[in-house]
């Protein structure tokens, strides 16, 4: 999609330090944290959200994208959270599927 900002930032048209990138997702910090690991994991290509996904393997490459993430930057003995929002009462503020990996304090349960 043209006007879609995580579109750019993965087609490298916005410059954006990734802390891990593949063929299938890139992944960086996102630039308003709610924790002090907060890094978003996307799939290069474009879907509006979770309901938009047909193939089972974006699931696995943003799945096994942020167990990486997780174990590069240490997160697996106090652990971490993983997040997708869908839709506007899902919180989803950006309509390009992407992960949430939350880590670095205790986070409350419920969340919202």
């Amino acid at each position: 999609m043209n006007d879609c900002i995580f579109c750019k930032i993965a087609n490298k048209e916005i410059p954006t330090d990734f802390v891990y990138s593949d063929d299938k997702v890139v992944a960086f910090r996102d630039v308003n944290p709610q924790a002090p690991v907060h890094i978003l994991v996307i799939p290069r290509e474009h879907f509006d959200s979770a309901l938009a996904v047909k193939d089972s393997s974006v699931w696995n490459s943003l799945l096994d994208a942020a167990v990486k993430i997780a174990k590069k930057f240490d997160l697996e003995g106090k652990g971490f959270r993983m997040v997708i929002n869908t839709g506007e009462q899902g919180g989803q503020s950006v309509p390009h599927l992407h992960l949430h990996l939350l880590a670095g304090r205790n986070l409350g349960w419920p969340p919202g």
